[in-house]
């Protein structure tokens, strides 16, 4: 069993940075990528980025060059760094693992509490 805890998330004006990081342990040889997913209020969850234990790179349309997906394995983490923060990008981040080592990509592991990220004008 895969078990997720994000953290990083929180209130930043418009044009503001910030990095968020999501633990991962316990059984992870069934793991071939990971990724941050989000959601909005009223809103479903969609996937934001992807990365494959290879280390390729799959973004969503509209993170259009300001999110960057990263990794630590020595650390078991996995990195989102969002940048631009514009209002539309205040929601719930949350990451997950995929058996898949490319898209289409269908998370497995139950989901952690997630990190809240506001983005205020």
């Amino acid at each position: 069993q895969v078990q997720l805890v994000e953290s990083g998330g929180g209130l930043v004006q418009a044009g503001g940075s910030l990095r968020l990081s999501c633990a991962v342990s316990g059984n992870i040889f069934s793991i071939n990528a990971m990724g941050w997913y989000r959601q909005a209020p009223g809103k479903q969850r969609e996937l934001v980025a992807a990365i494959t234990n290879e280390g390729k790179l799959n973004y969503a349309d509209f993170v259009k060059g300001r999110f960057t997906i990263s990794r630590d394995n020595a650390k078991s983490t996995v990195y989102l760094q969002v940048n631009s923060l514009e209002l539309e990008d205040t929601a719930v981040y949350y990451c997950n693992t995929f058996r898949e080592a490319h898209p289409p990509y269908y998370p497995f592991t139950s989901w952690g509490q997630g990190t809240q990220v506001t983005v205020s004008s």
